[in-house]
């Protein structure tokens, strides 16, 4: 079994609710737009981490994140990008690999809107953890956490860290 602390979109903010949030966690994963080398230091030096650049990250960042990660937790297929789309909106980048062989969870950042939504052609779990930080149009800063036991994606915990 592991506690999973899942945030994207931080755009170079990182508030300290986050360490608090996470503190119970085995593991922190970041679906991209990170902003500055900084947030990746510190969330890799807090937790065994995991991370994908997204849009906005600079050369320093895609050394170090790449732009999918696709892994297994426990038994469970994982699929994380910055830039997915959506059950029957998946993003051009990785529609032809999803459709012929779709994860049992797939995650993904960039819209800023926190989403839980699974796929039942695909049987799939989408997340998107909304945004972490304070750039952007989204109104709430939020975060999400979770457990993967076994094969199973469980106790969903959606955090709310204030106003933007």
């Amino acid at each position: 079994m592991k506690k999973i602390g899942l945030l994207s979109d931080t755009h170079s903010y990182l508030d300290d609710a986050v360490f608090k949030h996470f503190d119970g966690c085995d593991e922190v994963w970041h679906a991209g737009d990170f902003g500055s080398l900084e947030i990746v230091e510190k969330l890799s030096t807090f937790k065994p981490f995991k991370g994908v650049y997204g849009n906005i990250d600079g050369k320093d960042i895609r050394v170090s994140c790449p732009e999918h990660q696709r892994f297994s937790c426990e038994g469970v297929d994982v699929w994380m990008t910055h830039i997915g789309g959506y059950p029957g909106r998946y993003s051009p980048l990785v529609k032809p690999e999803i459709m012929i062989n779709p994860p049992k969870l797939f995650i993904c950042g960039h819209s800023h809107i926190l989403k839980v939504q699974f796929d039942p052609k695909l049987q799939l779990l989408h997340l998107n953890p909304g945004a972490a930080g304070k750039h952007g149009w989204h109104k709430v800063r939020t975060l999400m956490r979770f457990v993967i036991d076994g094969d199973k994606i469980e106790k969903l915990e959606v955090i709310e860290l204030g106003e933007r």
